[in-house]
């Protein structure tokens, strides 16, 4: 693997950093006393400004209106954009309008794409996805309930999902249901587009997480599909390939999700390191001189170079040998960086003492909102179990000396 970055890839990061700084990082006290929608319109103009900047949709090809950014390269930008809750948003390439513009790209219709692709990359308007269902395991995405039953030119959707994150406000959602429940397991479900203004497409709440129930963009919706007519050419791909599109969508996800958590490791670890520098204890002496303090800081600078070494091979060999190939190298990185992540961030948290549990800094967002980490995209000891499967079985017909 090559670890040289070109020099245009240079001088995006150098314009994204500075931006994120002087940009994104002084309008975080407002956005964590104000809602989502009051924070929209002074977003919006950081939106255009991007726009202008050519720095929109890093990840979306440009045909689309994107920069057309490898999986590589576009790690090393959500790194910089993770460093603020507010980066991937501004710049156009925030989940789950990344992945559900993925899908489209990939196995969209031409009508589907002028109708949602296009106001889709363009940032006009905003998306869902609907797969996680209350009663069923989300780390069995082929258990499902919901259904999508056909009916003349349409199908008919029934049942009920949660933690649809953006759903409020969102102008469609891409629904997997199921819609050949006679077929093998992986290929009874279909994914769907269903605008959220269409009858029976239900938001019941927007989820509360940890105390904060959020709006707009920043929500996790629950929502109840009742007698949701939509047509069939809303399929997207063929009938019963929706775990398939879902697997496609969530391999280079979880890669995004992982270098956005590296740079949050990067700015706790940076407030974590001006705190116990700047922090009296006693006369003449800060938290820094603590030799605990001091295994903290070495502990975390080694585990976040180690984290990001291990996400920027993942990349690489997403890109090289494919996702199926690379199942392990992703896997690897899901649990191990979230994990990191929770340890930095509980450690900056920490070193802030009574300041740290307070919004006055960033660091009670991180921890409120990230924990979630270690659960989405498919939980830490799934993700174990599977590596660890995979490996125990190559040792089933070896001789080890």
């Amino acid at each position: 693997m090559d670890f040289a970055i070109s020099e245009k890839t240079q001088a995006v990061l150098g314009m994204i950093d500075e931006f994120v700084e002087k940009e994104l990082i002084p309008l975080e006290p407002e956005f964590l006393t104000k809602t989502f929608r009051q924070m929209l319109p002074v977003l919006e103009e950081k939106r255009r400004m991007v726009k202008k900047m050519e720095l929109w949709a890093p990840n979306h090809p440009v045909e689309l209106g994107g920069m057309g950014l490898g999986l590589v390269e576009h790690g090393l930008v959500s790194e910089a954009l993770g460093r603020s809750p507010l980066g991937h948003f501004v710049f156009g390439c925030q989940a789950p309008d990344a992945g559900n513009i993925e899908i489209l790209h990939g196995h969209g219709t031409p009508e589907q794409k002028e109708k949602f692709l296009a106001p889709l990359v363009n940032g006009d308007i905003r998306s869902c996805f609907s797969m996680t269902e209350v009663e069923m395991p989300g780390s069995n995405p082929v258990m499902m309930e919901t259904t999508a039953v056909k009916d003349g030119d349409d199908y008919i959707i029934n049942g009920q999902k949660w933690y649809s994150t953006a759903a409020d406000g969102s102008a469609f959602s891409i629904v997997m249901a199921v819609t050949n429940p006679d077929a093998p397991r992986y290929f009874q479900a279909s994914m769907i587009i269903v605008p959220t203004d269409n009858p029976g497409f239900n938001l019941v709440r927007n989820i509360p997480v940890m105390g904060h129930t959020g709006d707009d963009y920043a929500s996790h919706g629950e929502v109840l599909f009742q007698n949701c007519r939509v047509p069939q050419k809303n399929l997207l791909g063929q009938e019963g390939a929706g775990f398939v599109i879902a697997q496609e969508r969530l391999g280079p996800g979880r890669i995004h999700h992982c270098m956005r958590w590296l740079g949050i490791c990067k700015r706790a670890f940076d407030l974590m390191c001006h705190r116990a520098a700047h922090r009296l204890i006693a006369p003449g002496k800060t938290l820094a001189t603590k030799q605990l303090i001091q295994s903290w800081v070495a502990e975390s600078a080694a585990e976040i170079q180690a984290a990001r070494l291990m996400v920027l091979h993942a990349a690489w060999a997403m890109e090289t040998i494919g996702h199926k190939a690379a199942r392990d190298e992703v896997s690897f990185i899901k649990f191990y960086v979230a994990g990191i992540m929770q340890k930095v961030i509980d450690r900056a948290l920490q070193v802030h003492g009574g300041l740290g549990m307070t919004d006055d800094t960033i660091i009670a967002y991180f921890y409120r909102h990230e924990r979630a980490a270690r659960i989405y995209d498919g939980a830490d000891e799934v993700h174990k179990m599977a590596v660890s499967r995979r490996i125990l079985q190559s040792y089933e017909n070896r001789t080890v000396r």
